[in-house]
């Protein structure tokens, strides 16, 4: 079972980031996201986010900061014909650089919403029970 964080990051407005990816990534193409990323065999969770920020962002390890970390979620999907186990490390980070988001290639597009719009968006597996955890 693959070790996954995800990242919530809000900015001073309340908006939180969801980013879309893009067709060049192996699963959940098209759908919206938190940062996201694998936990490499010589990483903890946090610094798998912390890193997965810098990549998929831009931003610098100084222009955010950990406001909540969650208990691991656990389920299984499908997805392309293909059955996945996902352990997720859910991450709520604050930044103050809502305006200067630099996506990678893993992503086509991204927007600020507030938390309770998540529902409005077609996201990967289990990212609105996040966000909902994460706010309540």
């Amino acid at each position: 079972m693959p070790d996954v964080v995800t990242c919530i990051l809000m900015n001073d407005k309340g908006e939180i980031l969801i980013l879309k990816r893009s067709d060049k990534v192996g699963t959940y193409r098209g759908l919206w996201s938190g940062v996201s990323g694998y936990v490499e065999e010589d990483e903890v969770p946090y610094e798998t986010a912390v890193k997965e920020i810098g990549e998929e962002t831009g931003f610098k390890e100084e222009d955010f900061s950990l406001i909540k970390q969650m208990e691991p979620v656990t389920f299984v999907d499908v997805y392309d014909g293909e059955n996945y186990n996902w352990n997720i490390f859910p991450f709520l980070f604050k930044t103050e650089k809502n305006d200067k988001v630099q996506i990678d290639w893993e992503h086509s597009g991204y927007c600020w919403i507030l938390p309770r719009e998540i529902e409005n968006y077609d996201t990967v597996p289990c990212l609105g029970e996040v966000v909902f955890k994460m706010f309540k």
